[in-house]
């Protein structure tokens, strides 16, 4: 019989322990290289799981491309919970209707009356800054019928400008419905909303309606560890985009600068720092261009400017393990002014945290994590990262007893595991 602490060919541990063999390298030696801890390696070969960063630490080590250590494992060994198919269910049957031979399952958004489509616009735009504004309970109760709206205005129109925006407005509402739940994690049915959403702007030759339906799918890709895709689609519609300097809207050189960035981010989770640079120089010509300015599309990507480029730099040294330059690189930043502000950079607040950890400074990982939790707390319940930093600097506290922002902590993350 099979070990059953040995995982199946193909899955990420089996590959591990194939690429450390080949290397003519021990557990140890690996664990040394990758600057972890023998406890991580083993697990990890004996089929066990572990963060992200993990991965791209022994694939450094190894000196492949972290998509190396990630091959098919077949059908999933453990059973998972329906609770997501319950919870999700209204925006399910929007986002994934049942079809038959005559198309789509026809839902609640069959209407006779003709849509208004000024007005389902307006509700879009008012939702999308619902999300950015982190009111999820919000948007999980009005996107379902948000998606069922524009279904039926798109189901209305057979041709014509009214047609081209029901088309426009759907595309926008169903990259809404993907950015939600890839932040939610239910990424399958988050693929398949991003899958549509790209089709319905490519229908209308909406090259930067495209753009940002592509730079949610990046950020979803990379979520599911597919970074190779993820750094493909980026970079290849980067290119496609690509707009005229000298002419460019701010609209098309921050989609165009967005899709550079996560290009970057992939690349450098992947093990391909040169390649990370490269794509992130082209993005630094794209927030050179907008100076002080800043481009704002709120109902798909969001905000960019040379901060965003930025940013995404220190991330990527961060991801390279190189906590030392996180922090003097973030000390130069300028100091975030007003709410907006502090919003546009808690993702790399995040990123100094963990810097903070890696050099065994726990206490100010807790001060910043406890910070956001303050200010922003139902953006940071859905940040994994979060809260595997919070217990690492637990894990790394000389402090006997829990100090009351430790508490505050412990209570809003819940138990470690």
């Amino acid at each position: 019989m099979p070990d059953p602490a040995t995982p199946a060919p193909g899955h990420p541990g089996a590959l591990l322990r194939e690429l450390r063999r080949r290397r003519g390298l021990t557990q140890e030696r690996l664990a040394e290289r990758a600057n972890l801890s023998l406890g991580v390696v083993k697990k990890l070969e004996r089929g066990g799981t572990a963060r992200v960063d993990a991965y791209h630490a022994l694939a450094r080590a190894l000196n492949v491309r972290t998509s190396a250590l990630f091959g098919s494992s077949g059908p999933h060994s453990r059973t998972r919970s329906d609770d997501d198919n319950i919870d999700l269910m209204p925006l399910r049957q929007a986002v994934a209707p049942p079809v038959t031979f005559s198309g789509r399952l026809s839902g609640p958004e069959a209407v006779a009356t003709e849509p208004d489509i000024p007005r389902l616009g307006a509700t879009a735009r008012e939702l999308g800054s619902a999300y950015h504004q982190d009111r999820y309970g919000e948007v999980a109760e009005l996107l379902p019928s948000l998606v069922h709206a524009a279904h039926a205005a798109v189901r209305h129109y057979d041709n014509g400008p009214e047609l081209q925006d029901a088309l426009r407005i759907r595309s926008d509402v169903l990259q809404m419905a993907g950015r939600y739940l890839t932040q939610v994690r239910a990424y399958d049915l988050a693929h398949i909303a991003l899958r549509d959403a790209i089709e319905d702007a490519t229908r209308v030759n909406d090259l930067q309606g495209v753009a940002a339906a592509v730079y949610q799918q990046g950020w979803l890709l990379m979520r599911q560890g597919r970074l190779d895709e993820a750094e493909q689609v980026s970079v290849t519609t980067a290119d496609a985009i690509e707009p005229r300097i000298s002419r460019a809207t701010r609209h098309a050189l921050g989609a165009w600068g967005k899709l550079l960035v996560h290009g970057s981010a992939a690349a450098a989770r992947n093990n391909r720092p040169r390649e990370a640079r490269e794509i992130l120089r082209l993005g630094r010509t794209a927030g050179a261009a907008l100076g002080t300015g800043q481009a704002v599309a709120m109902s798909s990507w969001g905000r960019f400017d040379w901060r965003t480029v930025a940013f995404q730099g220190i991330e990527n040294h961060l991801v390279a393990q190189r906590p030392d330059r996180v922090l003097g690189l973030s000390d130069r930043m300028p100091a975030p002014t007003g709410a907006k502000g502090r919003l546009f950079m808690r993702r790399h607040l995040l990123d100094v945290a963990q810097a903070h950890v890696m050099l065994r400074h726990p206490d100010e990982a807790t001060s910043i994590l406890w910070s956001l939790w303050d200010e922003t707390p139902e953006w940071l319940r859905h940040q994994r990262m979060a809260r595997e930093t919070f217990y690492d600097a637990l894990g790394k506290s000389k402090r006997r007893r829990l100090t009351a922002k430790q508490r505050d902590l412990a209570a809003f993350f819940g138990p470690e595991g």
